[in-house]
């Protein structure tokens, strides 16, 4: 009875270490850190390089709400997205907004540093090379931070990469 209460055990032990190792594990993420926070991305339904930008945040380890809208105008001026900085979508994550192809770790570093004279982060435009925007003749960009003044800085200067296939 006693072997058999040790077996019993010693079973139970080793599925609940085989369940906490195994890949469907609740803690696993596949390699990548655990989510951050839910990025909500306003986009045209046609838009296909932000589906590819909403592919890059989740390979990030974001978590990613999409809204289709007719037109992303009325989400910029309400979260107050100047016309200098708009691009083609806009995420919104805690209190900021991310405008255009901005990358992931810089998205990271916003929502970590949480700096409060800053209103959001954009790519302007939509740089050749930026994530999801890959592909030939890549182009050096900056992602500019928009602060509670109204001014702008240079939050970080990136080199685009061409096509991943």
């Amino acid at each position: 009875m006693m072997k058999q209460r040790i077996r019993i055990t010693g079973l139970l032990v080793a599925l609940v270490a085989l369940a906490a190792c195994s890949p469907n594990a609740a803690t696993d993420t596949g390699g990548a850190e655990a989510n951050l926070d839910t990025v909500t991305v306003y986009k045209t339904e046609a838009c296909g390089c932000c589906l590819k930008w909403v592919d890059h945040l989740k390979a990030n380890a974001f978590a990613v709400e999409v809204v289709n809208v007719d037109s992303t105008a009325p989400t910029r001026e309400k979260y107050g997205v100047p016309p200098n900085l708009m691009s083609c979508h806009t995420g919104i994550v805690d209190d900021y907004w991310v405008e255009g192809h901005v990358p992931a770790d810089l998205v990271k570093r916003l929502i970590t540093e949480k700096p409060d004279n800053i209103l959001g982060i954009s790519a302007p435009g939509m740089p050749m090379g930026s994530p999801g925007m890959e592909g030939p003749r890549p182009v050096t960009f900056d992602v500019i931070a928009y602060h509670t003044d109204g001014t702008t800085s240079v939050y970080a200067t990136r080199e685009g990469k061409e096509t991943v296939e």
